[in-house]
This record gives C-alpha cells, structure tokens and sequence, in this order.
C-alpha cells in the first residue's frame, strides 16, 4: 500500500474581484456572484507559471514528509498551462529542488484532472517497489479569453504531494477508481490562447455525470457510505456544482465546506480538487476518512480515499496552510490583471 507523505500548496497573492470583472464587461456582478458561487480569485504574478508554483508547493510538501529528497524517484506533473509547449515541466522542477538525476519525469495534461492522476500514477509506482517516493503535482495558471464567462473563475494555484510507503504516510490510500469517456464540453486548440466551452453542456452529461459515476463506484468499491467520511472534497470549477452534487450524496456542510476553497480564490484547474485535499490535510486528526472527487473536462474523474494516520499531526506544523496563502492578498486592477496574464502585448 501507499499514501501521502508529506503535502504542500501555494497560491499567489494577487486577487481580482468578481464586480472589478463585472464593471468592465458591464454585467450584473451580484448575478455573477449568486451564479457562481464566488467573489474573488487568484492571479499569477508577472514572474510565476505552472513551474515555480509548482516548485513552491513541492517544497512544503517535502518540509512536511521529512524524506531524503534524493530517494524521489519520479515527478510528475499536471497541469493545462505548462508554460512550454515542448519542453517538460517536471524535470524544471525536479531540477530546483536538486533531487539528482535518477527520477523518472513526466507532464500530465488532462485538463483538471491531471494533478490526482499523476497521484494515480505514483501510488501505483510505490505500491509496486519500483520506487519509494514519488511527486505528485497539480498546478495551474489557467486562461480564459476576456470577455468571456470563464474569466471570473479561472483562478491559479497548486498542490503538491509526495507518495511513499503507507507504514510513512500521513493519509494512507485505501481506494482509488477512474470514470472516463469521450465528451467535449472544454478544449483549447494547440494554437489558440484560449480554450472553448460548450456553455450548459458542460454540467449534466460532463462534470455531473463524471463526478457522480466515480463517486457511486468507490462508495461501491470500498462498501462505505458517505457517513464514513470526515471530510468531501469534490472538483470545484464554480461554488455551486459541488454544493449540488454533495446534497445528491447527502454530504453535510460540515463535511464539504473546509475543503471548498473555490469561493475564495476561483478555479485553479489542476489545482483545484486537491488543493482542497490539502486544506483538508492541514486541519485532519487521526482516522478522519477522506473522499475526493475530481474531474477533468474530455471527460473523466478520479475518486479516493484516505485514512488519515496519527502522524499527521507532527506534519501540520512544518509549513504554511492553505489558508495562509488565502489571507494573503493584494487586490488588483483590470488592466493590471490583463498584464498579468499577458493580455496586454507590446
């Protein structure tokens, strides 16, 4: 068996607000908050991509693990806005956090999903003996064309955990399952700057299904129900898709609202399920039971559960929470946010 070792995450500080959004597009920014579930999000700064905050969140994730950081023996990481087209993120990584040059590295890309599969992946890669760490990572700067719907919530942040032997863990992966199939709501061209979405598409036969499938299958899997849970966690591109498919499964506020950090920072794509998988981590106790959920637009999701073990606690304190990177903010202008996100071309 495996599990998590050690996790770490990071958000950068800059904030725009939905009603800075609103005002230039002229929209109705109450709608658009009550709509969405959200007020505010978070924007790179002019000097982070999917690599430094990825880069950043590793490094937490290995304060907290306390590990030979030589002993990694693959980093994977996912994201839809790796900031090469050709050329892999994870060995920039791998390269900053000077683990050596024995470690297997691969990008992942499957649009919001593709940080729990590289979780996926490496719990694999450990449980087999071929390696006894593995870096896992889900990170994005994620882009939406201005003027556009998705420009209130496409956020950026990440998370990173590192994947080691259960008797190391502090969460130790007892299930995981996949639902996957061919459907297009979301996609981005290799030569577009911004990706398309297929409008109210995307919910029922998408995000919905997906979602709601692979939960169904390890409640099955595992012959739990929801009450086994301490905490839920499921995919959150808006505030309001997780509450719906939560009351689907009886899930209680209580149960989901630690971990629904969308309503703070927007969507962070391939951070955005297991950057509430590490909020959740930084407040757990002893045998809480976790599930999470993901999704990822083409379409598929990945579901877990942990079993969090009494190491956690000694874990916590080894370096900055979820929240910590949320309290720290700086709100920004529109046309600032566009130069941000190179919006703005000289």
């Amino acid at each position: 068996m495996s599990g998590i070792v050690g996790w770490g995450a990071y958000i950068p500080m800059y904030r725009i607000k939905a009603e800075t959004i609103a005002e230039v597009q002229h929209a109705d920014a109450n709608a658009i908050k009550a709509g969405l579930g959200l007020t505010e999000k978070s924007v790179p700064g002019k000097d982070e991509d999917t690599a430094t905050i990825s880069i950043a969140a590793a490094r937490d994730a290995l304060k907290r693990a306390g590990i030979n950081k030589k002993e990694i023996g693959s980093v994977y990481v996912g994201s839809e806005s790796h900031p090469y087209a050709v050329k892999p993120t994870a060995s920039i990584v791998g390269e900053a956090l000077d683990i050596g040059n024995t470690y297997m590295a691969v990008d992942t890309e499957f649009a919001c999903k593709a940080g729990t599969a590289t979780i996926q992946i490496n719990a694999g890669l450990v449980g087999s003996g071929m390696i006894k760490y593995g870096l896992s990572i889900g990170a994005d700067t994620s882009q939406a064309e201005p003027g556009n719907a998705l420009e209130y919530s496409a956020a950026a942040g990440g998370a990173a955990f590192i994947i080691g032997p259960d008797k190391e863990s502090v969460a130790i992966l007892e299930h995981t399952c996949s639902y996957t199939s061919d459907t297009p709501d979301f996609w981005r061209r290799a030569i577009q700057p911004y990706p398309s979405h297929a409008g109210r598409f995307t919910g029922e036969p998408a995000y919905f299904k997906h979602v709601t499938e692979a939960t169904k299958r390890i409640l099955e899997k595992s012959k739990m129900q929801m009450n086994n849970f301490k905490y839920v966690v499921f995919h959150m591109p808006n505030g309001k898709f997780p509450l719906r498919v939560a009351k689907q499964f009886g899930v209680t506020k209580e149960q989901i609202e630690l971990g629904l950090v969308v309503t703070k920072i927007g969507n962070t794509y391939s951070g955005s399920s297991i950057l509430g998988l590490a909020a959740v981590l930084d407040i757990a106790k002893p045998n809480d039971r976790i599930l999470i959920t993901s999704y990822g637009s083409g379409s598929g999701s990945d579901a877990f559960i942990f079993k969090v073990t009494d190491k956690i606690t000694k874990a916590q304190g080894k370096a900055r929470k979820v929240n910590d990177y949320i309290a720290r903010k700086e709100y920004i202008s529109y046309p600032q946010y566009l130069k941000h996100m190179e919006g703005i071309h000289n």
